[in-house]
């Protein structure tokens, strides 16, 4: 397979972008490789700057549910393009999409819109602290909130991968009111909540981790963190840019049946746009400028191109539920095949899945924390996704980032792809 376009544009990138990438995993350090530039995609497909075609287990780190360039999405896009791309005044595009997601989403009663899922949960958090009068917040080893300073602690996803969960230039002043509990283990949250009494503002958590790999919720987990956060009058917040909109409509919180205070979304609600947004009880976001004391502000949020594409794609995942339904047996088909193909073979390794997303760690015992996570060999992972890629197979090029389906992949190309791990491994 062809790399020597990619080669050239990696070399040429590393002169003017730090690491050669403006995100760091993107640089495909965590398994030896040169990065694919890409150049264009559609459907399940996406093919690089040497012409090599892929099916495409990445979805722009989630967005693409429906598949890469989905026609409304686009032509919704092109009309919109028509019209101006930003105005930095408010649009009817904005109003609509806040009471779809008030009128679907009933913990969403009121919602602002922000351009990334990073800078949402910040004013989440914000917002949390306002409302409470309290400072603490509680996040999880290996979960991943995006890199505002304070949430920058032991957190997953690149920064998992680059082993420095914790980053330079971050002042220790503004991590001093995080605290940080093991994922799946009440007692080390209900320890924080005994020795930081009445100082909580917000526990914030991945309802499915999948920024250490993918890790679900040990059951009764989730509906323990409802439980005492409402005891000690701290809020829950669910981070759900990846698994907004994907696990269900009404994401982790439908599935699951447990309701958070606050929402955090990225990802699939801007359909491949930068769009985020944060939300939860009126009476909290009443606590938000103008209407409120708490401050947060954004040049191009809710631009207009973003919410025509956001809109679209969110209307169309409401009006086709079934694709959920879908994508629930394509990812046991997948994930489940798999699993299958590990047991056979004899190998000691964990497959995770819910729903279109799932991970393959390379470690003999469940993976259900960020210590466990950890145990992957991620040597055996990088060997394997050289050969995935070589087959063109397109995953995340790490182990602790998650695979995710779209409605676009097939019954025939999940087959293939099984056919080859089967081969890989």
């Amino acid at each position: 397979m062809k790399d020597t376009r990619s080669k050239e544009l990696y070399e040429r990138a590393k002169v003017h972008i730090p690491g050669g990438v403006n995100s760091p995993v993107r640089a495909f350090r965590a398994v030896n490789r040169t990065p694919r530039f890409m150049e264009s995609a559609k459907g399940d497909r996406i093919i690089d700057a040497d012409g090599n075609e892929y099916i495409d287990y990445v979805c722009s780190w989630g967005p693409g549910i429906l598949g890469h360039a989905h026609p409304q999405v686009i032509k919704k896009v092109m009309d919109s393009c028509e019209n101006g791309l930003t105005f930095g005044a408010p649009t009817e595009k904005e109003v609509i999409l806040a009471e779809l997601i008030s009128e679907l989403i009933p913990s969403m009663e009121v919602s602002r819109l922000v351009s990334s899922g990073t800078e949402a949960v910040m004013s989440a958090i914000r917002a949390a602290r306002g409302f409470t009068g309290r400072d603490k917040i509680v996040k999880f080893r290996g979960c991943y909130h995006g890199h505002s300073d304070s949430l920058l602690v032991k957190a997953g996803s690149g920064a998992l991968t680059t082993s420095v969960p914790d980053s330079a230039g971050v002042p220790k002043d503004d991590t001093k009111n995080t605290l940080v509990a093991e994922y799946n283990d009440k007692d080390s949250v209900q320890k924080l909540f005994d020795e930081n009494k009445d100082q909580i503002a917000a526990v914030i958590v991945e309802p499915v981790a999948a920024n250490m790999g993918l890790v679900l919720p040990e059951e009764g987990f989730l509906e323990f963190l409802r439980e005492i956060t409402k005891d000690h009058g701290s809020l829950l917040i669910f981070d759900e840019v990846i698994t907004g909109f994907r696990l269900a409509f009404g994401g982790a919180a439908e599935y699951f049946g447990v309701t958070p205070d606050m929402v955090t979304y990225g990802k699939i609600i801007g359909a491949g746009m930068p769009v985020g947004a944060y939300g939860g009880r009126r009476e909290i976001m009443e606590m938000v400028s103008p209407a409120g004391p708490v401050y947060q502000a954004g040049t191009l949020s809710g631009n207009p191109v973003a919410m025509a594409a956001g809109l679209t794609q969110l209307k169309y995942l409401y009006d086709h539920q079934e694709i959920y339904t879908e994508l629930e047996k394509k990812g046991e088909l997948l994930y489940g095949g798999m699993g299958k193909i590990v047991k056979e073979k004899g190998l000691n390794y964990q497959m995770n899945h819910v729903g279109s997303l799932g991970s393959l760690f390379f470690t003999g015992q469940p993976v259900v924390d960020y210590v466990s996570a950890k145990s992957s060999d991620t040597g055996a992972f990088a060997e394997y996704f050289k050969k995935m890629l070589n087959m063109g197979i397109h995953m995340a090029p790490s182990q602790f980032e998650a695979m995710f389906l779209s409605a676009a992949h097939t019954d025939e190309i999940i087959m293939e792809t099984l056919d080859a791990v089967k081969l890989v491994l």
